[in-house]
């Protein structure tokens, strides 16, 4: 077994963990699929997970209107009362009135941790991103907010950039970074270790190597138990282990997901519901109007793919 020293680590604003996104089910009209939603989020939550969301972009919050996000908050609100478990429903729009609206209907169903990105239709300057987090956090002094940092807002945030933000914004706890490289992920641990950073499975591998991060999981619902295995792995610096893990799921999500797929333009949400089902749950690929599902074909070479290359995962999960 291998491990680094590594120096000590400033305290972050909130537990390490692994999280997971909840996706919505829709029927031929579009409305919430609610007994199936329920046995999605009790999926998850068999699988031992912990913080979940719902309504990033593969859940669909840049899409849904307001009645079924306050449907589907509401039944997220009933599935994640349990102890432990630390629900976030993401939020996705425009302007800062749609966000603090929409935030206000979470915060009045109960929850306290909410996901948001920057308003997407033109790139913030900086002035403007500092007002966003103290307008929109400031209005929820009583809650925690994790950043979702992405390319589509037009304003993807580097260290230096959350460094200001931690001075001015207390109750930012977190932040969610995929794409990111093995140098930028080890600045954003140096100048902004307070803030929990969730990694997919490559950065989570490099930012355990210069201190404490989490696991943004996509597949943690079909292969449970070898994403605690990896999460363990990079938690306690077992890098001997944690390293040809990763490549292993880098190389399994390639095989039964991206490859099947290639030439296709879908959304985040097409790859998660698709996952969702190899999972062996009934949810249907659907997503709202004007985005395109997966098509069934494609879906089925990647169920074919998963059978016939990680079998054995499937066996072991």
């Amino acid at each position: 077994m291998v491990r680094m020293n590594t120096a000590p680590q400033v305290r972050t604003r909130f537990p390490q963990g692994i999280l997971v996104s909840c996706e919505v089910p829709w029927d031929e009209k579009y409305e919430l699929m609610e007994d199936t939603f329920r046995t999605s989020v009790r999926h998850a939550v068999a699988c031992g997970f912990r913080n979940m969301y719902v309504f990033g972009t593969a859940g669909e919050g840049h899409a849904v209107d307001t009645r079924r996000f306050v449907q589907v908050v509401r039944v997220f609100a009933e599935e994640t009362s349990g102890d432990g478990i630390r629900p976030q429903v993401g939020v996705i729009a425009l302007s800062t009135p749609l966000f603090l609206e929409r935030l206000a209907m979470a915060h009045d169903a109960g929850f306290r941790i909410f996901q948001i990105s920057l308003p997407s239709w033109g790139a913030l300057t900086d002035k403007e991103v500092l007002t966003f987090f103290q307008e929109v956090c400031g209005a929820f002094p009583d809650s925690q907010f994790l950043h979702y940092n992405l390319p589509r807002t037009k304003r993807v945030l580097g260290p230096m950039e959350y460094r200001r933000l931690i001075d001015a914004v207390p109750n930012l706890v977190a932040t969610k970074n995929t794409g990111m490289n093995p140098r930028a992920t080890t600045a954003l641990l140096r100048h902004a270790g307070e803030l929990q950073h969730f990694f997919a499975e490559d950065g989570f591998a490099v930012g355990c190597l210069s201190g404490e991060c989490s696991l943004l999981s996509s597949s943690g619902k079909l292969f449970p138990r070898r994403t605690h295995e990896f999460f363990e792995a990079g938690r306690t610096k077992q890098f001997d282990k944690l390293f040809p893990m990763m490549r292993d799921f880098l190389q399994c999500i390639d095989e039964i997901l991206i490859e099947p797929a290639a030439g296709l333009t879908l959304m985040d949400g097409a790859y998660d519901k698709a996952l969702d089902r190899l999972s062996g749950m009934d949810f249907p690929l659907r997503l709202l109007p004007p985005y395109e599902a997966m098509p069934d074909a494609v879906f089925e070479r990647c169920r074919q793919v998963m059978q016939e290359r990680w079998g054995h995962w499937l066996a072991a999960r």
